[in-house]
């Protein structure tokens, strides 16, 4: 067990399995107490069990942070738990359209924004006020995608709520910077999560991909966990409103 977040609450949403399972996990190993946020329970009891079953200590509660009564019961849970949150790190997310993005419909674009920006926000809102009722520094961290940075052909929205949680996190770390409270993003590129499935398996997207990419794979969830880990540690304490590019050099060309 690692000692950088040793005394840290952290909430991940997202955290049933993929990106959040694996910063969870992690953050876990470096001390942290960890609430793992997700939709359906049966998923979180598996990610809590292997944490336990490591030495670490979870606590996992269902909720969906589209929902903004779901969101203040779940923070009042965890802090009936723990006392306090020091850590938020947005990972829930949603894409239901793979297409062009002229051919979305009205729900896949509201469910879209729902999760992935107004989902994103009211965490924040929630776990920042938090933070300034108690006068303690704090960690955001937001992730974002590539898809946030670039064209994101057959999945444009997408990539416009990712860009939407990039500019969110630029704003909110100067807003927020004097109360201690440091807001950050990771951008990962093409990780092999269920998630991602339908780019990870279609093998014509993939080689393009891989084929652009420096390292010549595509990521794993434990390669986004670091950079979390990093970002809501005290090793980033003058590191705010930064996006942490992790693609493997996806984006180089």
């Amino acid at each position: 067990m690692g000692e950088r977040l040793r005394d840290k609450v952290a909430i991940v949403t997202g955290a049933s399995r993929g990106i959040g399972a694996a910063i969870a996990a992690n953050m876990a190993q470096e001390g942290a107490k960890v609430v793992l946020v997700s939709r359906k329970i049966e998923g979180l009891q598996t990610v809590a069990a292997e944490i336990r079953g490591n030495g670490g200590e979870a606590t996992p509660l269902a909720c969906h942070v589209g929902h903004p009564d779901q969101r203040e019961d779940m923070l009042d849970q965890a802090l009936n738990a723990y006392g306090r949150v020091d850590i938020l790190v947005n990972n829930a997310a949603t894409n239901p359209h793979f297409g062009p993005m002229l051919s979305i419909d009205g729900g896949a674009w509201d469910k879209t924004f729902e999760v992935n920006v107004k989902g994103y926000f009211g965490m924040i809102r929630l776990v920042a006020g938090h933070l300034q009722e108690r006068k303690a520094k704090g960690s955001i961290v937001n992730i974002a995608s590539v898809a946030g940075l670039m064209a994101a052909p057959m999945q444009g929205v997408y990539g416009m709520t990712k860009a939407a949680v990039i500019s969110m996190t630029k704003t909110l770390a100067m807003e927020l910077g004097a109360s201690g409270i440091r807001v950050n993003a990771i951008a990962p590129g093409l990780v092999e999560t269920k998630f991602a499935q339908v780019l990870v398996d279609n093998d014509e997207i993939r080689s393009n991909i891989v084929n652009r990419t420096a390292a010549g794979r595509v990521g794993q969830p434990r390669d986004i966990a670091g950079g979390a880990v990093f970002l809501a540690s005290d090793e980033s304490d003058y590191l705010t409103g930064d996006v942490m590019v992790i693609d493997g050099g996806w984006t180089l060309g």
